[in-house]
């Protein structure tokens, strides 16, 4: 039955072909995946989102702390000063050594909705240092929590900005 055989060493060898391509396109996969994740690892915002926590990085980095108020999903000026200023790896580097960034979102959209703990941390701020509801609004505090002064989005380069936050010294 020289036919049976030929037809199921026919099989395995083709169930071995593709388990091999299979392999090979998941590795690199695995591969592009890494490096992705590594890249926008490298160049992401360490945004805290407690205050409490934000306070105690800046006690031992000895950084002032940046508190945004903003609305990601509704706010133009907001979504402008994350794409221009935050997002730039210019900030990022710098703020990496010099600042704790604390975020205070205030999304309207359903999908991108808070939980309802962080929804009421960001509450909480807002009773604090934005009583007015200004968005966006930038508050440069020392590492006790102390207002040293405050911004919104401003029409200037990234290097411009870091030099306006770093105008409000304590």
């Amino acid at each position: 039955m020289p036919n049976e055989n030929s037809a199921v060493n026919s099989v395995n060898t083709n169930t071995k072909s593709l388990k091999y391509t299979l392999v090979k396109h998941m590795k690199i996969r695995i591969v592009l995946l890494t490096i992705f994740l590594g890249t926008g690892i490298i160049f992401a915002q360490d945004w805290q989102t407690d205050l409490t926590i934000a306070k105690e990085l800046s006690e031992d980095g000895n950084k002032r702390i940046i508190l945004v108020f903003q609305g990601s999903d509704w706010c133009a000026p907001c979504i402008k000063l994350d794409k221009k200023i935050w997002s730039s790896e210019e900030f990022q580097n710098y703020a990496s050594d010099h600042f704790v960034m604390l975020l205070a979102d205030f999304p309207r959209k359903k999908q991108n909705m808070l939980p309802v703990e962080q929804k009421n941390k960001n509450e909480q701020l807002a009773e604090t240092y934005n009583r007015n509801g200004y968005f966006p609004l930038v508050v440069v505090m020392d590492k006790d929590g102390n207002l040293l002064g405050q911004t919104g989005y401003k029409n200037i380069s990234v290097k411009e900005y870091i030099s306006l936050l770093e105008s409000f010294s304590g």
